[in-house]
């Protein structure tokens, strides 16, 4: 999310307030983690103005160094760092694509590097840099006669609109960091906003290439809907939801341009309120394991959907689910027959309230007839009233994007780039982890399950993942791990499969049968004999290279209340026991001596409720006076 929030409202972006604690932090990242951005005084050096207003202060992230106001009128998250070196590795290998079919080469400091990386370790082009390997790949593209650098601006470049920029931290980074950009229009709907934009963009001496914008976001792209004015890159970033933006950015992004959006308001997309996912963005969610992966496949059927209306489809380059936030970067294309393959792209989750098995159910079929497409109404459903494998009911969610949600070359362009010029981003290591758990992942196998989730459901032990991996591999499926949830398993191996090797898992490690409920799911499923003989014995290639090589996976807490914040309050500032309240509401006990849990209050036996519950008894004649 954008870090910066007005409380102005609309689709405006400062509107929450800088802990001054945050900017005292030691800006150095643990291990495992992203770095947070340095706040520090005004040097010099980082930028063309003579001096600081008076309470502003100044955080460094990336090449650039960023004016902010009074610390208890502005928010800066260090998490979000992640998300922002992620947009510039992206847009970046977007660039090189596009501007070598129109003769410009990109040249990005420090890439030039002897080696290309990959998770197999294998070395290519070890005698031949990056950029010329660039050149010669592919005989479609032009012979490259410009060379676009970073914080130059090139005049057949791309033209990148930040919907909700507020202070411009991320369009200033774009100007200093992203090679092969013609102009950067930074927009917030806040004058506030927009004169702080321009002063960064001064500071940092970009001024030529990033142009500060006061103006309602969804009107400013509504205006750019005309061929010749359209964007290459359009930046989403919104508080919440960005559903109100998306009519407009499908309009004013050009043709095979790229759209980066990012969601925060998971509480609604992962199943806490189907009806409000579904007023947002046409589909339902439901509460289950896959919630994250969900997430993303929601954002792209909203996406695919708002496209179609205008005879445009929509291509995923990477989709991510980080953090506390969805992030996903695709292209827009337009053709009429392209766009009568949506139908089929889609579709409903049959998802068991019981074992949580799953089915999907796509919203149409295409099939080929020669030269021509013929489309027709699916038909199903793939299941039954109840569950074939515990007998309980089924919730349907959806429509939701049942494609690949990745583009593996793609991602893999970008991973090489990260891999060979680590010091570029300052989330370098998390980068390169999340992307390599990407290109891992099974393209063509929506959603996932947990182990966990599978042990729960039958109140067994949980079998080690490297031993339930290597019993679906000897089972001949295919299986891999995914970036959106640290036990998951995507497979191609239907329910019954699984529950078969949960059956053999459980023969080694039993169940008291005697204590399950007759209608519950582990009573059903483990009165099933298996129909098939599971092997876990451990096998090499069920160990991933990214789980091998220990790479920075998953996101390990930087600091102590680092995820999203409140919304400021009128004048700026937060609730000052905001912290307190947490504190209240989680942990409550915080002894582990017993001798003092008999002081703690219960509820049940408060005096007060006591006596109401006497007399109550006593109206009632249950016990006499």
């Amino acid at each position: 999310i954008n870090p910066f929030r007005t409380p102005s409202g609309g689709n405006t972006s400062l509107s929450r307030t800088l802990n001054p604690m945050d900017a005292q932090k030691d800006p150095s990242p643990p291990p495992a983690s992203t770095g947070p951005a340095q706040a520090a005084p005004f040097s010099p050096n980082t930028g063309s103005d003579s001096g600081l207003l008076p309470g502003e202060t100044v955080v460094r992230e990336g090449k650039a160094a960023i004016l902010f106001p009074s610390a208890n009128e502005v928010f800066y998250n260090p998490v979000q760092e992640f998300n922002r070196d992620l947009t510039c590795a992206v847009i970046t290998e977007f660039a090189r694509d596009v501007l070598a079919q129109r003769g410009v080469k990109v040249e990005v400091p420090g890439e030039r590097e002897p080696v290309v990386v990959s998770l197999s370790g294998e070395q290519t082009g070890a005698d031949e840099p990056m950029d010329e390997r660039e050149e010669t790949n592919g005989s479609e593209k032009q012979q490259l006669t410009e060379t676009a650098r970073v914080g130059e601006k090139c005049e057949r470049g791309l033209r990148v609109l930040e919907g909700l920029a507020a202070s411009g931290l991320r369009s200033v980074r774009f100007g200093l960091e992203v090679p092969g950009l013609r102009s950067v229009t930074a927009n917030d709907f806040s004058a506030k906003a927009a004169a702080l934009i321009a002063r960064n963009a001064q500071h940092n001496g970009v001024g030529h290439l990033v142009e500060a914008s006061c103006k309602d976001a969804s009107l400013l792209m509504y205006e750019k809907r005309e061929k010749r004015e359209r964007f290459d890159v359009i930046d989403l970033d919104p508080y919440g939801s960005p559903s109100s933006f998306i009519d407009a950015a499908v309009q004013a992004v050009a043709e095979g341009g790229l759209l980066c959006v990012t969601c925060t308001d998971m509480a609604v997309m992962a199943g806490n309120s189907g009806e409000t996912c579904y007023s947002k963005y046409g589909s339902v969610s439901i509460k289950a394991k896959f919630c994250h992966e969900m997430a993303l496949r929601i954002i792209l059927h909203s996406l695919d959907q708002r496209a179609g209306v205008y005879q445009r489809y929509i291509q995923p380059l990477l989709s991510v689910s980080v953090d506390f936030y969805i992030r996903v970067f695709v292209r827009v294309f337009t053709g009429q027959a392209k766009v009568k393959n949506s139908a089929s792209k889609q579709a409903l989750i049959y998802n068991c309230v019981g074992c949580g098995s799953f089915h999907l159910q796509r919203m149409g079929r295409r099939t080929s007839n020669g030269k021509q497409m013929k489309y027709s109404a699916a038909t199903g459903p793939p299941v039954g009233p109840d569950c074939e494998h515990c007998g309980h009911r089924h919730q349907l969610g959806g429509p939701v994007w049942a494609e690949p949600i990745h583009d593996r070359e793609f991602v893999q362009k970008v991973l090489t780039a990260v891999s060979v010029n680590p010091a570029r981003f300052g989330t370098s290591r998390r980068i390169e982890g999340v992307l390599s758990m990407v290109t891992e992942e099974l393209e063509d196998v929506p959603l996932y399950y947990t182990v966990d989730n599978l042990s729960s459901t039958i109140h067994c032990n949980t079998p080690p993942l490297l031993q339930f991996r290597s019993a679906l591999l000897h089972a001949g499926h295919q299986v891999s791990l995914s970036h959106a949830c640290k036990n998951a398993i995507k497979t191609d191996a239907p329910p019954k499969v699984l529950w078969d090797i949960m059956r053999c898992w459980e023969k080694t490690n039993p169940v008291k049968r005697e204590k399950l409920s007759l209608t519950s799911p582990a009573f059903k499923i483990l009165s099933t004999d298996p129909s098939l003989e599971a092997c876990f014995t451990v096998r090499e290639d069920a160990n991933p290279q990214s789980r091998k090589k220990h790479l920075t996976r998953f996101q390990e807490n930087p600091q102590a209340f680092w995820g999203p914040k409140a919304r400021a309050k009128a004048g700026g500032g937060i609730s000052a026991d905001l912290q307190d309240r947490s504190r209240k509401f989680q942990n409550k006990r915080k002894t582990t001596d017993s001798s003092e849990l008999k002081n703690v209050p219960c509820k049940k036996f408060k005096q007060v409720g006591f006596n109401q519950t006497v007399q109550r008894m006593k109206k009632t004649r249950k016990i006499p006076d």
